[in-house]
Order: C-alpha cells, then sequence, then structure tokens
C-alpha cells in the first residue's frame, strides 16, 4: 500500500521508564521487540476511538455520536477519517451497513461528514483516502429480482433482489457533502454461462476479467470488505469476501471507461486486471486451489516496509478444507514494471503460492471468523487484529509473538474490525492564533522551543524564523514568573505554563519532533497570580481539577485557590471568566498559597 506513513509528532516524557524485557501490564504484554508505535482502533460497539501506545495507556480518544461501520484511519495531518453506522437502512440491513463517513480534527470536532444511503444504495465496511484528499467507499446498489434474472442470474442459485457492490470516489466540499468525480461498479463486468438469452452470456474460464454473477448466492453475492489504492500504479486492490479472493482494478480510467472494457493505463478499463485466492471463481482449478477462506483487509505493503508492494491479506480461515483456522497471508504479485499483471490463459493467476503465512503453533488457537486484519510495520514484523476477540499482537517474520493487547473497551474482548499502528513523530497541533495577542499554552507533556515551532498561514508550514521574517509573529515570548510576579522574555515553552503571543495575520501553531505519553500533572502554583495552561488535548473543567489531592470546590472553600479563572478572548481581545480550560489556551490562576493541580 502507498499510502504515505504517518509521521506522528505527538509529546512524551524526555526519560521514558524502562521496560522489563517480559512484562505485563493490564490487558496488556511486551517484550522489546516490538515496534515501537500507537495503535489505532474503534470497538464495534463504542462510538469512542482509541489511541494507545505500546504499553496499553489511552494517549487520546475521539467521541462521535455514531458507532463504526467499520473502518477508522488516522491522517498526516491528524484527522481522523471515520465510518459511521448511519442506522438501519430499510433495504440494506447487514453486517457492515454504514451510510455516513466523517472527518474529525485532533480534537474531536466534525469538520466534514458525507451521507450515501437510500433505498438504492449504502456505503458500508471500508474507506480509502487519496492523496489528492479524495476519498474511495465501498458501497451496495440495489437490482431487483428481475434485474438480476435478466443479468443471467440463475434463480436456482438466488431468485431474490441483488446488491452488487461498487466504489465511489468522494471529492469533499465545504463541511458537509461531497461530488461523486468517479465510480467503478460490478453490475457493469459480469458474465453467466446459465442463459444464453440472458445478458453477459460467455464462457466463464476464457474470461477471468469478468465476475460470474452465479459463483455466489444470496443478496451480497460480492460482500467486498476492504480497499486499498497504489498512486503508483493508479490501481485499487478489493477484498471480496464472497468470492474468497482478492481482485485488482484500474483508478486511470475515466468513470465511462470503467464501466467498459477498454481504456485506462492497462487498456481494460474497469475489468479485473488481477484477482487470486480462489480460481475456482473463474472456472479454473478445483477445491484445493482456493487459499482465501473469508479473507479481509488486503492491501499493498507499504513503501519503507519489508515486502512493500507485496499483497497482505488476512484469511479468516472459516470453512477450510480440513479445520478452520486463521492466517495472515504474504502474496507476490506477478507484475511487470508498467503495472500489467502476467497471466495464462486457461491458467490460475499467480504465484502458486504464498511468500509467508502467519498461522498460530497450535492452528486452532488463533481463529477469528469474521472481520479482522494485519498490518505490516517498518521493522519486519506484522501487527494482528483477531476481531472477533479484540486481541491485537505483533509477531516477528518468525512467528515469535512480541506484544499482545486485549481491548477492554466497552468491555473485555469486544469486536474490533481492524487496527493501525502508527509511528512516534507527527506535527500536534498547538492552537490556531487570531491577529494581535494571543494567550497560549502546550497541550501536551514536553518543552518546545520557539525555533521547533512551525507557524502555519494560507496552506504553507513556515519555521519559526522565517515566519518572522515574513511579518506573521513577532519573535518576542512573554511569560509570567511565579515566583517574581512579572512578565519575562521566553524562548522555552513549558507544560503547564501560559504565554503571550503577537500575530499580525491568523496562523496555527504547531511543534516539531514531539511526543506525548498520557499524564494527570497539570502544573504547580506559587502563591499569587499564575498563567496556566492544561498540557493535555481534551478540555478540562475547572471542577474536574484536583488542588494537592482536594477537588476544586473544597480547595476554594478551604482557602487555598480563587475560584475565579480567567482567559482571554482572542478575537474580542478582552478578559472573560472561565469555568472549562481548552487545549491550546492560557488562563489566569490566583492561589493563595503554592499548591499542585492535577486532573481527575
Amino acid at each position: 500500500m502507498n499510502k504515505k506513513r504517518i509521521v506522528i509528532l505527538v509529546l512524551m516524557f524526555l526519560i521514558v521508564r524502562m521496560l522489563p524485557a517480559i512484562g505485563i501490564k493490564d490487558e496488556l504484554s511486551y517484550i522489546r521487540e516490538s515496534y515501537d508505535g500507537y495503535t489505532l482502533f474503534s470497538p464495534m460497539a463504542s462510538t469512542t476511538t482509541y489511541l494507545i501506545n505500546n504499553d496499553g495507556d489511552v494517549v487520546h480518544t475521539w467521541v462521535s455520536n455514531y458507532k463504526p461501520r467499520l473502518s477508522v484511519y488516522l491522517l498526516e495531518n491528524l484527522n481522523l477519517l471515520r465510518t459511521n453506522f448511519l442506522g438501519n437502512n430499510s433495504v440494506f440491513v447487514a453486517a457492515g451497513a454504514s451510510g455516513r463517513v466523517e472527518l474529525l480534527s485532533w480534537n474531536g470536532t466534525v469538520i466534514w461528514d458525507f451521507e450515501y444511503s437510500s433505498n438504492q444504495y449504502c456505503t458500508h465496511h471500508d474507506i480509502e483516502m487519496l492523496p489528492n484528499g479524495n476519498i474511495f467507499m465501498i458501497a451496495w446498489e440495489y437490482k431487483s429480482a428481475t434485474e438480476g434474472l435478466a443479468a443471467g442470474r440463475d434463480p436456482l442459485v438466488s431468485n431474490i433482489p441483488i446488491w452488487p457492490d461498487h466504489v465511489i470516489e468522494v471529492e469533499p466540499t465545504g463541511d458537509s457533502g461531497g461530488n461523486i468525480v468517479w465510480e467503478w461498479h460490478v453490475w457493469d463486468h459480469l458474465i453467466q454461462d446459465y442463459d444464453p438469452s440472458k445478458d453477459n452470456f460467455g464462457v466463464v474460464s476464457d474470461h477471468p476479467e469478468l465476475i460470474d454473477i452465479n459463483f455466489a448466492g444470496g443478496r451480497e453475492f460480492n460482500h467486498i470488505n476492504s480497499i486499498d489504492y497504489n498512486e503508483e500504479l493508479d490501481q485499487i486492490l478489493l477484498s471480496v469476501n464472497k468470492f474468497n479472493e482478492i481482485w485488482v482494478i484500474d483508478h486511470s480510467t475515466t468513470t465511462a471507461e470503467a464501466a467498459s472494457h477498454t481504456g485506462g493505463n492497462i487498456g481494460k478499463g474497469g475489468d479485473i486486471l488481477y484477482r487470486w485466492g480462489n480460481p475456482r471463481t473463474y472456472d479454473t482449478g478445483n477445491v484445493g486451489d482456493q487459499k482465501f477462506f473469508n479473507n479481509h483487509d488486503a492491501q499493498w505493503i507499504e513503501s519503507g516496509c519489508p515486502g512493500e508492494g507485496n499483497f497482505l491479506v488476512f484469511n479468516n480461515g472459516m470453512n477450510r478444507p480440513d479445520v478452520d483456522y486463521s492466517s495472515v497471508d504474504e502474496i507476490v504479485p506477478p507484475i511487470d514494471e508498467n503495472g500489467n499483471y502476467i497471466y495464462t490463459p486457461g491458467s490460475a493467476y499467480g504465484p502458486d503460492e504464498q511468500v509467508w503465512i502467519y498461522t498460530s503453533e497450535n492452528l486452532t488457537d488463533f481463529f477469528s471468523s469474521g472481520i479482522s486484519g494485519a498490518q505490516r510495520l517498518p521493522n519486519g514484523n506484522t501487527a494482528i487484529c483477531e476481531g472477533n476477540s479484540g486481541t491485537f499482537f505483533e509477531v516477528t517474520p518468525d512467528g515469535l509473538t512480541v506484544w499482545e493487547y486485549v481491548n477492554p473497551y466497552p468491555s473485555p474482548g469486544s469486536n474490533v474490525f481492524k487496527i493501525r499502528r502508527y509511528n512516534l513523530l507527527f506535527n500536534p497541533l498547538i492552537t490556531d492564533l487570531s491577529s494581535y495577542w494571543n494567550f497560549i499554552s502546550l497541550p501536551f507533556i514536553n518543552s518546545v522551543n520557539k525555533t521547533n515551532l512551525i507557524v502555519h498561514n494560507d496552506g504553507t508550514d513556515y519555521s519559526w524564523s522565517n515566519a518572522i521574517t515574513e511579518g506573521f509573529v513577532s519573535d518576542f515570548i512573554f511569560g509570567w514568573s511565579r515566583n517574581g510576579q512579572n512578565y519575562n522574555f521566553e524562548n522555552t515553552i513549558e507544560p503547564g505554563f501560559g504565554y503571550w503571543f503577537y500575530l499580525s495575520v491568523p496562523c496555527e501553531l504547531r511543534a516539531e519532533n514531539i511526543t506525548i505519553t498520557p499524564d494527570d500533572y497539570i502544573t504547580d502554583l506559587e502563591q499569587g497570580w499564575n498563567i496556566v495552561g492544561v498540557p493535555h488535548d481534551q478540555p478540562v473543567n475547572k471542577t474536574d481539577i484536583l488542588v494537592d489531592d482536594s477537588s476544586w470546590d473544597d480547595a476554594v472553600t478551604a482557602g487555598c485557590i480563587n475560584d475565579f479563572v480567567f482567559g482571554w478572548s482572542r478575537t474580542g481581545q478582552s478578559y472573560y471568566f472561565a469555568d472549562m480550560l481548552m487545549p491550546g489556551y492560557a488562563y489566569w490562576v490566583y492561589a493563595y498559597q503554592s499548591c499542585t493541580l492535577k486532573r481527575l
């Protein structure tokens, strides 16, 4: 998968506590060979998405009004792209039904949403962000039983309405909605050998580029459950559950070409360029040639990871000929330098075997009949989600388990569709700044020198020195000495403290080379006036702050602290009384004695 790696810059302590070579912490076990990073997951029974570190600590959450259906992804800019369960569609009532996609900011604000749900279509399962900002979505479309029969559907296979899959590419517009700028439909690439008087008649084995409408029964005769994109090839990879195989299609086509059999870089329009996992779908081979069983989460291994460019697939293993067990399978696609897949007519697509397979030593110990996924990591390990049990683990190329975690949300072992691991460094947002004076603090635990600040203006990132040269910011940062009760010029911004910034234009302030860990500590106050900020990424009500282990109200009553907290309006350029302390903002607090602030 040629998705750009998300480079995470979130803040952690400069000194990380030493880990034992083998340890256990709550639901977590690990040893040192694990790839250090953050794991993203969204339990299917919850509206909350979690980001955890390798210790199992929750370092960030996003709360939605919707449960996922089913995938979530963290983007390079730290926005969260998330599928939503809109509610039971009157027609498309099935596992994975979604109908809505939303984009959340790091702080959980919905900044864009898109709905695609009616009695004729409905999104489901998975989405994929493209480098140009457009989004692929998988969806069903409704075809009546009459339409199915006219297309060559065998009534003995199914004489009911069917839901062939299609893919739409959505260009987001504004804060809601979007334009469908490209689409591809299974319905345009059918074949059948049942009735020569009906549409799509032909010899199935002569046309592996087409989709046999009679291969699988039921309404969902495709059940595509994952989508991935390769920018270099401009191709799409699909996991097709009911066919027990993966498909590759061409995205370089126009929508008209995608509905045909010609056009695009490969010249085959929207026909299947490559398929693997079950050659019986195109009347080739026998049951012994089937490799995939109820597969999920097909993807190109990312650039920079061992095996890059190969396919990685979670092979659920339901209804294997011998015994049910799951595996993670890596396949080397037979592709030339022009993006053409090598194929000998009359035979099955290569390769003959997987290049790497993970199973548990006792095969049946690792089994998830549905959902689930896997991801190749930069150190060569593979992160795996056993979705039905909510178990995440990481294995080395030799199959040694080096990290394991059981999802405890909303209850231990709750289902998770799949996980994604992101590495440690990224550029966290500090705050959005307005023109004139801004009263700011760090929304994470660690200090930042002003030379490591990034000023984002009008689509461009500027270093601190360049932003000064451009006239966006003043080089002077004013801090407050709690002991001296006076202002000072500062070069380093400390967590828990507040600072004055002056800008000539609205900008976004970020930091670079930052790591993060969860902590309830806020700051130590001295007697007198203190400028404080909450070094966390979530708002905190003052009543949820402990003052020397006493509640806020008790501390006020005891005469330890003044109840009034003063914030600064960036737009009104004036003070106001504040009850909620927001990430990235600073506040005046008066203490009658030295004390420590912590979150509840």
